[in-house]
């Protein structure tokens, strides 16, 4: 008997509510609320049965709203969140990492857009690494333009998986950013993330993907919806997900949100959660 496809999997989201404590000096606060309700909602609309919780950066380092929804969703969620980059050690010491690994946490992220970069050389980041690689997590950095050579030496010698955000926001007049994307790129623990053209422009995405289509490890391209699109609300799930299967066909967008993220989250699928075509399926049991 064959097995029927697999279930899509999101790979990037947030939520978010009014009144929930952000950090001082955010570049953006949104003024509504995107629940974890909604986005399941979402999810089920388009055909799709699992999604990945990322951090805001608004909220920074108290992940305590998305352990929560984690808690109450543990089929259909995994999670990335954020540490304070000066409690690296307490943050994601092994005891900490193995309990967060167990609420479903598979990665930590780092917006270094507007910021200071981290060291990552110093003892307490390279232990985290090595506690994070023991459980197969991620290290998602989000950063731009001359960053992306800064912390070259740094990612190409992490000890576990690194995940690319938006493509690397790439944008056609920083070429060197681009070339040191492309052959971070070209190193195995690397991935990248689809997603997010509006932030660096959807030619300018296109033209990405292109070039990482053509170094031929389109096993480690994963894609993200970056739902609910903040600061670029005009967007919706559907039309996204139509840029991603015009962008790459169904063919690698289906690999893209089944085998590649379920490699990268290792998220094995469950028997009872197969599904016999992408737009009837619902969240898993």
């Amino acid at each position: 008997m064959n097995e029927l496809p697999a279930p899509w999997i999101d790979t990037h989201a947030h939520i978010f509510e009014p009144g929930l404590p952000t950090v001082a000096g955010a570049r953006y606060v949104p003024k509504y609320a995107a629940p974890l309700n909604r986005y399941l909602d979402v999810l089920a609309a388009n055909g799709v049965a699992r999604g990945v919780l990322v951090q805001p950066s608004f909220l920074g380092s108290d992940n305590s709203y998305l352990l929560a929804a984690l808690a109450s969703a543990p089929a259909e969620l995994r999670g990335v969140v954020v540490v304070s980059p000066d409690r690296v050690d307490a943050d994601l010491s092994p005891d900490r990492v193995r309990d967060l690994d167990a609420a479903g946490v598979r990665g930590v992220r780092l917006n270094l857009i507007g910021q200071p970069l981290p060291d990552l050389f110093l003892p307490e980041w390279k232990a985290a690494g090595q506690s994070m690689a023991r459980h197969g997590w991620h290290l998602e950095v989000q950063a731009s333009g001359t960053q992306w050579s800064a912390l070259a030496a740094a990612l190409s010698n992490w000890p576990s998986k690194i995940v690319i955000d938006h493509l690397g926001l790439p944008h056609a007049q920083n070429p060197g950013a681009i070339h040191s994307v492309l052959q971070l790129f070209g190193q195995a623990h690397v991935w990248v993330k689809v997603s997010g053209p509006y932030r660096s422009s959807p030619q300018d995405a296109a033209d990405m993907f292109a070039r990482l289509v053509k170094a031929g490890s389109t096993d480690r391209l994963v894609f993200g919806s970056d739902w609910p699109f903040t600061r670029h609300e005009d967007q919706t799930y559907a039309s996204i997900l139509e840029w991603g299967r015009t962008l790459a066909g169904e063919e690698l967008l289906d690999r893209m949100m089944t085998t590649n993220a379920q490699t990268l989250f290792g998220w094995v699928e469950p028997t009872s959660c197969r599904r016999a075509e992408p737009a009837l399926q619902g969240p898993c049991d």
